[in-house]
């Protein structure tokens, strides 16, 4: 069994729906109502009349004729990619300074003068005064080099070659260095108000004006020498060749405004794309620039008809949802907390499925329809689960955003899988097996349509990996919001069962320490209720954990109860038989204190109080009856009740009832077994105690069988062997 039958109940008693009031239907109809409007707020774009945008590589329906003249913008990165292209290939624009040839010679001229006057000075030290002078023209020379310049001679062969280099290359143009280093190709100098184009690689620069400037160098083979000619070329140098930043900035503005920001220029009547043809990438862009421009251009007459339309539209898919939830499942119906639920998810869905659609391209096959999936199968059962998928990916892909995207197949496959896949939940690693099975349909899904499309292998790839992206967030967010989702409707998982199956819990330790011979019927009980509820189909996990906590209540008062008693004391022997039933009734008040106390689920609960039905506690009733002959009210020999609700509590009375008598047989053979079982399964039917238990006359035929089974395996007979010569018998190796 699965779903709400694998699910823990604890829910109120459902109503039949034939009886619900109007104000009943109402709220639920205005949650649906709620979810409509939301995913029109998600999603304002008409749904059913907007043109469709049909993804790269998907083939067109119908044809698409553009209604009204509309341009294709750029997106702010090319635009400015583009830009930044042009820019690039403006020439960077230089001027021709022939006064700094001028301003080069006269402030060496003033230079020499000042050397020349230093050195035919009468000073006492012509080297001192040499270097004073030069340090006032803001250079700074060694005694060496100071000694050097003394020399008339040397003088005035070092200054005549600067002044040559000077008026040779100089006036032809050089440029400092690093002037030219980022320009590429061509270079614009203005000279005299006219633009010359030249290669910047054909523009001297200082570096090739020292160059060329050793070859006239006055006296190469002097260290000294050769410092000062390089020293007096480098400070006295000025470029004749300047960049012109204020005008290549202009240039370079015109041209960037001169780049247009509309890709595309559609014409109202020019078709974008024909029925049956394959959608390329400047189609995509038309659509999508249609889309937007259809989306504006109605803004501002978008009035109550179009809202209505749209959220008609919704309503009715969602309506769609409640209506096969009614059909199939009206427990979920009846029941808010859990129609909140599917409401809170299906608003998760769609939440989801906005915030990929802001995102170009579109992905549908990151939209969640998964996570619902998974939520929905480990919370109620596949069956809705797999309704509610098929809904949501018709919901989602009839937006206007995911019109003409493959959307409704991907999620139709994605969400079916994850429905599929997630039963029993046993194991923590069975989340593997989801995130595995999940991927893989969303894997099979991007081949199916790429192959079908002739798509590239990267785009291929691509949908793939986003599909898988999904299917590994779908399950770990659901495992993650599967306890909050937990405590919101009262259903538990088997996860949860899992976890109150562990012996080792508080309340099963003091169960087995301060009544052992109770501990003992429990496990008897639980290995008897899990094979017949396996044997029908029913929750076998349910039935065991339920099992293992029916009997908590004898905690109170362990001693009055009969496993639990040492051979010959009976408390029950001094007193009343009234106050004896009592004692026996009370335990299962006690239980649902524990319970409490313990925050034992509520599906385990319904075992503490259902296991004994309102049956008699028969015992005491006769012995009664034996005082009082005349004795005919029974109800404080009755326990409390209810009848048991579900198949597994069902079971669980049955199994308690047999076992017990079972324990007193004399020799429990398997026919004696057999007639017990018959006996207890008959006396219950005729009490009505399963009226109220979905079980049919064929799987109580079952259960039986099963619970005979189970039980001669448990006392079958073993044989007597001989004692050895130790006085050990070997049957306590073969028991």
């Amino acid at each position: 069994m699965t779903g709400i039958g694998r699910a823990a109940s604890g829910a109120p008693s459902v109503p039949r729906l034939g009886r619900e009031t109007l104000s009943f239907h109402a709220l639920r109809l205005g949650l649906a109502l709620g979810l409509a409007i939301l995913t029109y707020l998600l999603f304002p774009a008409s749904p059913a009349i907007d043109f469709p945008v049909y993804e790269v590589g998907s083939v067109a329906s119908d044809n698409v004729i553009a209604p009204f003249a509309f341009r294709v913008l750029k997106t702010p990165a090319e635009l400015e990619q583009e830009r930044d292209a042009v820019v690039r290939g403006v020439e960077p624009v230089f001027d021709f300074v022939p006064a700094a040839l001028d301003s080069a010679r006269q402030t060496l001229t003033g230079f020499a003068a000042a050397i020349d006057q230093a050195a035919t000075s009468r000073s006492p030290s012509p080297v001192t005064a040499i270097q004073k002078a030069a340090l006032s023209w803001g250079i700074g020379l060694g005694p060496s080099q100071a000694a050097y310049l003394a020399s008339a001679q040397r003088r005035s062969a070092l200054f005549g070659a600067v002044t040559r280099v000077f008026d040779r290359w100089l006036s032809a143009g050089v440029a400092s260095s690093g002037a030219l280093d980022s320009v590429h190709g061509e270079i614009v100098v203005r000279s005299g108000g006219e633009d010359h184009r030249m290669p910047a690689d054909s523009v001297s620069t200082f570096n090739m004006l020292m160059t060329r400037a050793r070859l006239i160098h006055p006296d190469p083979s002097s260290p000294v020498g050769d410092s000062l000619y390089t020293r007096l070329l480098a400070s006295f140098f000025h470029p004749t060749i300047v960049p012109d930043r204020a005008t290549t900035e202009l240039r370079q503005a015109d041209v960037r405004q001169s780049i247009p920001e509309a890709k595309y220029e559609v014409q109202a009547g020019e078709k974008i794309i024909g029925a049956n043809e394959v959608v390329g990438r400047e189609q995509n862009e038309k659509l999508r620039a249609l889309h937007d421009a259809v989306d504006k251009y109605r803004g501002s007459s978008r009035g109550a008809r179009r809202i209505v339309g749209s959220i008609l539209f919704d309503f009715l898919l969602i309506a769609l949802l409640g209506v096969a939830v009614v059909a199939f499942r009206p427990a979920v119906y009846a029941n808010l907390r859990w129609l909140l639920l599917v409401a809170m998810v299906t608003a998760l869905v769609l939440i989801g499925g906005a915030i990929v659609a802001q995102v170009h391209p579109v992905h549908p096959e990151l939209v969640p329809v998964a996570l619902a999936a998974v939520l929905l199968s480990a919370l109620f059962d596949q069956r809705i689960s797999l309704i509610a998928a098929m809904i949501l990916a018709t919901l989602v892909a009839g937006q206007s955003v995911f019109r003409g995207t493959n959307a409704l197949f991907i999620n139709l496959v994605g969400g079916m899988a994850a429905a599929m896949t997630v039963g029993e939940i046993r194991r923590r690693n069975q989340t593997y097996r989801w995130i595995l099975a999940v991927g893989a349909a969303y894997l099979i899904t991007a081949a199916a349509i790429g192959l079908t499309l002739d798509l590239p292998g990267r785009e291929i790839v691509v949908s793939a990996g986003f599909g898988v992206v999904n299917a590994l967030g779908s399950v770990l967010v659901a495992v993650l919001l599967l306890p909050m989702a937990e405590a919101f409707t009262g259903i538990e998982t088997d996860l949860t069962l899992l976890e109150w199956s562990d012996l080792n819990r508080p309340l099963m330790q003091r169960l087995s320490l301060e009544a052992p011979g109770t501990y003992a019927h429990t496990i008897a009980i639980a290995n008897l209720a899990e094979a017949a509820c396996r044997a029908i189909g029913a929750n076998a996990l349910l039935a065991r954990v339920g099992a293992y906590y029916h009997d908590i209540g004898k905690l109170a008062r362990p001693q009055y109860f009969v496993e639990n008693q040492a051979k010959g004391r009976n408390p029950h022997d001094a007193l009343q038989p009234g106050a004896s039933a009592q004692i026996i009734r009370d335990h299962v008040g006690a239980g649902l204190e524990l319970a409490e106390a313990y925050k034992l689920p509520h599906a385990l609960r319904a075992f503490i109080t259902e296991h004994h039905g309102t049956g008699t506690i028969s015992y005491f009733y006769d012995k009664a009856r034996r005082d009082e002959p005349k004795l005919t009210d029974s109800a404080e020999y009755r326990y409390p009740g209810p009848l048991p609700q579900r198949a597994e509590t069902a079971v669980v009375m049955l199994a308690d009832g047999i076992e017990a008598a079972t324990r007193v047989l004399h020799e429990p053979t398997p026919d004696k077994i057999r007639e017990v079982v018959d006996h207890i399964v008959k006396q219950r039917t005729e009490q009505g105690q399963l009226s109220r238990a979905p079980l049919t006359l064929a799987q109580l035929e079952v259960i039986k069988e099963e619970l005979a089974r189970v039980l001669v395996g448990m006392y079958h007979n073993r044989i007597d062997y001989p004692a050895t010569s130790g006085g050990v018998t070997s049957a306590f190796a073969s028991a």
